[in-house]
């Protein structure tokens, strides 16, 4: 799936995709907007970078996690306390 988004990508720069899923590393690395829920309501939203950090998606999830993007990909590991 994240092959296929990424060569749409590509192939048609302007295209807009929505991609839900509890898993950073799900998401493409063409992502350039995100948005946080937690209960229906928005935790976090706007530009990627901006939106999905350590404090806003430890918060989402009511789990401490470290959130990271290594070769334009996000990850999130959670702290062991």
């Amino acid at each position: 799936m994240l092959a296929t988004l990424e060569g749409l990508a590509a192939h048609w720069p302007d295209l807009a995709t929505v991609t839900v899923s509890h898993h950073l590393e799900e998401l493409p690395a063409t992502t350039t907007h995100a948005l946080l829920l937690r209960a229906g309501a928005a935790v976090s939203c706007g530009n990627v970078a901006d939106a999905l950090t350590s404090a806003t998606v430890s918060d989402t999830f009511g789990v401490d996690v470290r959130v990271n993007r290594v070769d334009g990909r996000w990850h999130a590991i959670r702290r062991r306390g």
